[in-house]
């Protein structure tokens, strides 16, 4: 995978961050978007990133991701 990717979440992930379900448990899984950025390094040092793959639904939520929950789309 990399940056510009079109991808598709596979597992059940929750997140409380959704700008129209704040604070509430949103299931993403089956929601598609594109991969923005993958966290290899911090202010120049190299890191080991939990959720390295940021993923952008739409023009105001994005999200972290492991590889193994994403799926690539053609």
């Amino acid at each position: 995978m990399k940056v510009g990717d079109r991808v598709r979440v596979v597992q059940s992930v929750i997140v409380y961050t959704h700008p129209e379900h704040r604070n509430k448990p949103l299931d993403v899984k089956g929601m598609e978007g594109e991969v923005i950025e993958i966290m290899k390094e911090w202010q120049g040092r190299p890191v080991s990133a939990n959720l390295p793959f940021i993923v952008k639904f739409d023009k105001k939520f994005k999200a972290h991701f492991r590889e193994g929950e994403l799926e690539l789309l053609n």
